[in-house]
């Protein structure tokens, strides 16, 4: 039976199962995402380039269907990112709160468990998060960010690809 109150709780329910995760792997996964997100590119400068904050928000989000906790979810990790980054604090937290409030909603739409659709998601949610990036750079700090269309694209494919296997791989951890 269908309730229209019960929109989120339907979205959560994946394959029969509800969908739910421990409260170490909610914590350890962003943390870790983020500090590759961190450190990484001090030794391997292409790593600049995967945005694996982005894309564990985009798979929390996704999963949960709920955009309450997508957007909690979001500011929480971009805040981090923040925090640990030379970037000017609120930045990150303000694009990865957007980006967490329209990957819920999405899920709500969608069957999220499909491969060409997680990767669709993925080039979209990179596309969307470097955009409303530079729109704040531009409007809230007054920098004179370059917004480069090609290299966006080029960047959003690659962390598309890389968002595939990244959650299957979460999937897994589940």
């Amino acid at each position: 039976m269908s309730f229209p109150g019960n929109r989120g709780w339907q979205a959560s329910v994946r394959r029969g199962r509800p969908y739910r995760w421990r409260p170490l792997w909610l914590v350890l996964v962003p943390v870790t995402a983020i500090l590759f997100q961190v450190y990484l590119p001090l030794f391997i400068r292409y790593f600049t380039y995967l945005e694996l904050p982005l894309l564990v928000t985009v798979y929390f989000s996704l999963k949960r269907g709920r955009p309450a906790q997508g957007v909690l979810y979001g500011a929480s990790i971009g805040l981090v990112q923040d925090s640990l980054s030379s970037n000017p604090l609120g930045m990150f937290g303000i694009v990865k709160t957007l980006v967490g409030y329209f990957s819920a909603s999405v899920s709500l739409r969608f069957d999220v468990d499909n491969i060409l659709v997680r990767f669709l998601l993925g080039l979209f949610f990179f596309f969307f998060h470097q955009f409303f990036y530079w729109v704040l750079a531009r409007a809230l700090l007054g920098q004179s960010l370059e917004f480069v269309i090609g290299q966006t694209l080029l960047f959003g494919l690659m962390n598309a690809a890389v968002a595939v296997p990244l959650f299957h791989l979460l999937d897994k951890l589940n």
